[in-house]
């Protein structure tokens, strides 16, 4: 939708700096410094600010790489984090600055205090009136109806040019504050120390002629809890103070270049806001006693400011109202952005919040909802509870922004090119300064705050299945990961491991009619190893062959989900087996180490595929690949119980290799009752001393098998030896040969017959023994 944009810099700074310098500074900053001393005080601005300078470098930055439109953080984390997540985000800064805007209207109502106090104490007012006027409700109600009568009529174009004048107003009250003085100034000397905790009125005495140091110090606050605060208690009020600092970010789409104006906005803002904080800290610690700065029924600023009894709470009423206005103006935009977004449930709402009036798209509905929600609060009435559940929820969406600025870093997405560029330790650092101030201030806020968080993703994913979700977070942070793993373990690889781990590759033309070899692909690599099952299309790569690979692929993918697997999935078009063989062998693997393990399968019934596998056999041995071969067979893997492991005298290299893929597929959960069995055929002569070896790894505990599922077997008894495989292993799921190669040059496609009568076979063939451990 086309409106017009005309607003420059200057609305953003002055928008988040009358924000800055709002309520809290008036109504709460004396109590700070009064709980926490000077020192205290410039300790919870610098840490405010290791929260809000991080996140305003990471705006300014994510800002200067896109186009920046309606809605402002939610904007920005939504193009981020994708829609969901940066909903789910959204809805809980929308929240926030919905709040904020009874924040700040029970804030302007505290600007009267001094007036209803000289009218009920120096003239005849009746009880019932007396009560009235003293509810901060019977005035603030009035001014959130006038408020949103204002933002409703005239709408954003009023609220900026109204933000001049009342940093005007903020510029007076301050430079009054700053001249002022007071006879605790010009007595008492400044001690950075000095809070409500180790304050003694009588140490000020002797620097007081007119003995007028307070003496009645207040023993716990408005709401009842006790003096002197923590640090993070008092935080968790004055914080709200440096939140104002992203207020202007919420005018990016009434902005003529977000790009620019957003960076040096936010940034001065902020900057300027914590220089000017700490000044007034000063100020606050050398103007009066701790006493008086914990009184929050008083405005202390007022006492020390130059004709304070009338600019402060003129520029506490300016600020408050600026304050509330740049919330009305931003949170509605954040709402109708989410809108425009189609993220709520029903199509209805998110047509009715999206829609705008006039050639401003002024956001009308969407600030009806947030006038009922900021009514809601007002009506409660606690200033520091607000504060609090404020605290939490921006701190919940400066963290998001601190970590978005920190993926951008690690992922080195080269889309991500902003101007402005920040450092990503700054903003990682921003990042878990969110998160621990969370629960510092309060664990029971900082908790519901997470669950709200996730259960909004939930709900919103559940709706918005089509959008992009949380795994769009990561997709350039597992990309890095992955590649600097890749390049440590190749690099690694110089030093040899002596444990063997498969990092197993299969080639198959019949992925769709025999799935037994993918679900052997699937157990091999579901935890002990890594697996890149591949496709193979015959054929030269043409339009047609490439669309075909295409589809093959996104049905392998499916199936693959469907099972939970970890397998790789690919495709390959080559002219030929052999040619695909010599391919396949070369790959890279997916885990940053070489392939070591080759899959092939054929199928019993249709066994013109065996020609292929003898034929290329030697290829396979060129690059010492271990080589398993699946002979599948129409009753498949029955019932995932029993494998059978046949060892003899000739597979010196080939038995550990049996046993370590035995153990590995029943480590699968298909496997969970899975049992081995092994039979070792050997000649007379050597029987006893292979039944030794065996036994002697069982007893080490490096062969976890009973002693009752070995069967030694003389090979004079034996015979045929396919026949007693035959005869013992029919009822097997599994059974295991192993494969030599002077045999598949001598018998070639004879190696693999006479099996007819069992199931599924995985011929074995070790290019060198595997050690168990």
């Amino acid at each position: 939708m086309k409106h017009q944009k005309k607003f420059g810099t200057a609305p953003v700074f002055f928008t988040a700096i009358s924000t800055i310098l709002g309520a809290v500074m008036f109504l709460r900053f004396g109590f700070a410094v009064g709980n926490v001393g000077l020192l205290g005080a410039v300790a919870i601005i610098l840490l405010g600010h290791l929260v809000t300078i991080p996140t305003a470098m990471a705006i300014a930055e994510i800002a200067t790489n896109q186009k920046v439109e309606g809605g402002g953080e939610y904007f920005i984390i939504s193009r981020s984090f994708g829609l969901v997540i940066g909903a789910s985000i959204g809805i809980a800064l929308f929240a926030s600055q919905a709040i904020s805007v009874a924040f700040y209207i029970i804030a302007f109502s505290e600007a009267f205090t001094p007036l209803v106090n000289f009218l009920t104490t120096n003239f005849q007012v009746p009880e019932f009136i007396a009560w009235l006027i003293g509810l901060k409700q019977t005035i603030s109600i009035p001014a959130l109806l006038i408020l949103t009568v204002i933002v409703l009529t005239k709408g954003a174009d009023l609220g900026v040019k109204t933000l001049y004048g009342v940093v005007f107003v903020l510029f007076l009250s301050l430079t009054a504050f700053f001249v002022g003085s007071t006879e605790y100034s010009r007595n008492v000397p400044l001690d950075v120390t000095k809070n409500i905790s180790n304050y003694d009125p009588s140490d000020d005495l002797v620097y007081m002629p007119d003995n007028s140091v307070r003496m009645d110090l207040p023993r716990e606050s408005e709401d009842g809890r006790p003096l002197p605060w923590s640090l993070f208690a008092v935080f968790a009020i004055i914080f709200p103070a440096f939140t104002g600092m992203t207020a202007g970010v919420g005018l990016s789409g009434d902005l003529e270049n977000p790009g620019r104006s957003i960076p040096i906005g936010t940034l001065g803002a902020t900057i300027g806001g914590m220089v000017i904080y700490i000044l007034i800290a000063w100020k606050l610690s050398v103007g009066a006693s701790p006493a008086d700065l914990v009184d929050t029924k008083q405005l202390v600023m007022a006492k020390i400011a130059w004709q304070g009894w009338l600019l402060i709470p003129i520029g506490l009423a300016a600020a408050t109202v600026s304050s509330a206005l740049g919330s009305i103006l931003v949170a509605p935009r954040t709402l109708q952005a989410i809108a425009r977004d189609k993220i709520l449930p029903s199509t209805k709402i998110n047509s009715w919040l999206a829609h705008g009036r006039g050639t401003k798209d002024e956001p009308y509905n969407a600030t009806m909802v947030v006038v009922a929600i900021a009514f809601v609060f007002v009506l409660i009435g606690g200033l520091d509870f607000v504060a609090e559940i404020i605290s939490m929820f921006f701190m919940m969406t400066y963290g998001a922004l601190n970590l978005i600025s920190f993926l951008q870093h690690f992922a080195a997405d080269p889309s991500y090119r902003p101007t402005f560029k920040s450092r990503w330790y700054i903003s990682l650092l921003g990042a878990l300064a969110c998160f621990f101030l969370m629960f510092a201030i309060n664990p029971t806020y900082a908790f519901l705050a997470i669950i709200f968080m996730i259960g909004f993703y939930f709900v919103i994913n559940y709706y918005n299945s089509d959008k992009s979700n949380v795994a769009h977070i990561f997709q350039g942070v597992i990309f890095q990961i992955s590649r600097r793993l890749q390049v440590f373990l190749q690099s690694a690889e110089k030093e040899k491991s002596k444990s063997w781990r498969p990092s197993t590759v299969c080639i198959s033309e019949n992925s769709f009619e025999r799935l037994a070899v993918f679900d052997l692909m699937r157990w091999i690599s579901q935890k002990y190893g890594f697996g890149t099952y591949i496709h193979y299309i015959p054929g030269y790569l043409s339009k047609k062959t490439n669309r075909e690979a295409q589809e093959a692929k996104e049905r392998l993918i499916k199936m693959s989900d469907s099972r939970k697997s970890n397998v790789y999935i690919d495709t390959m078009i080559s002219p030929s087996y052999t040619s695909a063989i010599a391919q396949v062998i070369q790959l890279p693997g997916i885990s940053g180490s070489e392939n070591n393990l080759l899959l092939l399968e054929y199928s019993k019934d249709k066994k013109k595929h065996i020609h292929q596998i003898t034929d290329n056999f030697k290829l396979i041995k060129s690059v010492q690949f271990d080589l398993i071969v699946l002979a599948s067979s129409a009753r498949g893997f029955g019932l995932n119980n029993q494998i059978h492991i046949w060892i003899t005298q000739n597979d010196y290299n080939n038995a550990n290799l049996m046993i370590l893929l035995a153990y590995i597929i029943i480590g699968h959960r298909e496997w969970t009752d899975g049992q081995i069995k092994i039979f070792a055929v050997y000649p007379e002569s050597v029987l006893e001393e292979e039944r030794n070896k065996l036994l002697h790894l069982i007893e080490e505990g490096k062969l976890p098998i009973s002693v009752v599922n070995i069967s030694f077997i003389s090979a004079r008894e034996a015979g045929d030896i396919r026949s007693i495989i035959t005869t013992k292993s029919k009822d097997a799921d599994l059974t295991m040969i192993g494969l030599r190669e002077e045999a598949i040059k001598h018998n070639g496609i004879e190696e693999f017959e006479g099996y007819d009568g069992i199931g599924n076979i995985l011929f074995v063939n070790a290019s060198e023994s595997k050690q168990i451990k």
